[in-house]
Order: structure tokens, then C-alpha cells, then sequence
């Protein structure tokens, strides 16, 4: 699908950054690698959702990638002060740019036990990394973006971060410990279709794995977080 953004697009060079966050700090919102592998510094993870859009597999570069447009993603958000700020944000660029553009969008934060809307909560303006079609690692033909050849792909790829099954099955179990009890219907379809590629139980032992991981992650970059706000 084509990009059909809200928020407003920034070329990543400079420190443009700083117009949107005037007193200096940073928020930046995370929808794949970023919900289990935290920026450093922050004090804040807020669960919620950026709208204008979806999550998609259509990197070809690198299979641990996804791109976003029209639609509504959930994921985390991450609050990093003054301090750090610009430290995190340079951290993030070269961790992020390659092959996405930076943008700043509303996000709508969710907790447990408000309503999924969570239109009680003030949306956040955040920087996110968005993958589009002007991104020569795109992929462009819509034949080859067809769910099953997206899983295919998938399931032989292997990125910077390792296998492309272990990415996808870090991303379904960030997705349902965000207080959701699910991941998108994206993410799981292509965990279903995965799975039937891969031999018999190996799906299910790397599900298990993914999700201890996921918890390790978290836990280890809670510890460091609180660490860094001790004064």
C-alpha cells in the first residue's frame, strides 16, 4: 500500500528535531524492534497507537524492517529527558535511517483498564521511523508484497538483528505483552503462515524463545532506565 501520512515528514539531517520539542527533551515512538530493544535513557514506555498507519513487511534490504502507512499501528513510546536527548536521538538514526525517513505524529497512549480508544489520554506528538515507497529498498511490485510471498521471504531472510522468524515472533510477543493480549492481524497471519513453512514444532520452540527473550530484554532495559534516573 502507499504511504498516506499524518504528522509531518522531516529530512533526518540537522537538528529539525528540536522544533518539535521545544523544551529540549524527546519522544519517540517504536512499532517493530524498538518495543523490545528500548533507546537508552528513558524514563518513560507508554503503550498506545499512532494513526495514518499499518504495519507492513515490504523492505526487501533488510527482512526485519517494516513500513507503515495508512492505517492504525500499536507499539510503545519512549520519553527521553533533556539530558540524553540528543544523545538518544543520534543513537537512533544511525540504529534507524537506513531505509526510513523520520516523522512526528500524534500518539495516542493506552493502559490497561481504559477503553481501547483511549480517548480520555492527551495524544503525545512523537519522532517515528517510517519505511516508503521512495525508499529504493521498497518493495514495489504489489505481486511480490502478497501475504504468503511476504512469509516466504521471511522465513528464509536473515537481517543485521538474525533470522527473519525471529524477528517476526519477538514482534507478535512485544505485541501482546503491551497489555493488548494480542498482536495485529497482520503480525499474526504471517506468524500462521510461517509456521506452516517451517518444519513441525520448530515454530512453536522459537515462539517460546521469543517470548523469554522479549522479557529478558525489557527487564534488563527497566534496570538500566531506573539506573540512569537515580540521582
Amino acid at each position: 500500500m502507499a504511504a498516506s501520512l499524518q504528522g509531518h515528514q522531516v529530512h533526518p539531517g540537522g537538528r529539525t528535531w528540536k522544533s518539535h520539542f521545544p523544551n529540549g527533551d524527546l519522544w519517540v515512538f517504536g512499532y517493530g524492534s524498538l518495543i523490545w530493544k528500548p533507546p537508552p535513557h528513558y524514563d518513560q514506555r507508554v503503550p498506545g497507537y499512532i494513526d495514518g498507519y499499518v504495519r507492513r513487511f515490504w523492505q526487501l534490504a533488510k527482512v526485519e524492517s517494516e513500513s507503515a502507512s495508512t492505517g492504525k499501528v500499536w507499539g510503545a513510546a519512549y520519553h527521553i529527558p533533556s539530558s540524553h536527548a540528543e544523545e538518544v536521538h543520534d543513537y537512533l538514526d544511525e540504529r534507524e535511517i537506513d531505509g526510513y525517513s523520520v516523522h512526528y505524529t500524534p500518539f495516542h497512549p493506552f493502559s490497561e483498564g481504559s477503553t481501547m480508544v483511549a480517548g480520555d489520554l492527551a495524544p503525545i506528538i512523537c519522532m517515528v521511523y517510517i519505511g516508503q515507497p521512495s525508499n529504493p529498498q521498497f518493495l514495489r511490485d504489489p505481486a511480490q508484497r502478497e501475504p504468503q510471498d511476504v512469509a516466504q521471504f521471511i522465513s528464509a531472510g536473515h537481517g543485521q538483528s538474525g533470522k527473519g522468524t525471529e524477528y517476526l515472533y519477538l514482534l507478535e510477543k512485544s505485541l501482546q505483552g503491551l497489555g493488548l493480549g494480542t498482536a495485529d492481524v497482520h503480525v499474526t497471519d504471517l506468524v500462521r503462515r510461517v509456521k506452516a513453512i517451517e518444519a513441525v514444532g520448530e515454530g512453536e520452540e522459537e515462539e517460546r524463545e521469543a517470548e523469554e527473550n522479549v522479557k529478558r530484554s525489557l527487564a534488563t532495559a527497566e534496570a538500566v532506565a531506573k539506573g540512569d534516573n537515580i540521582e
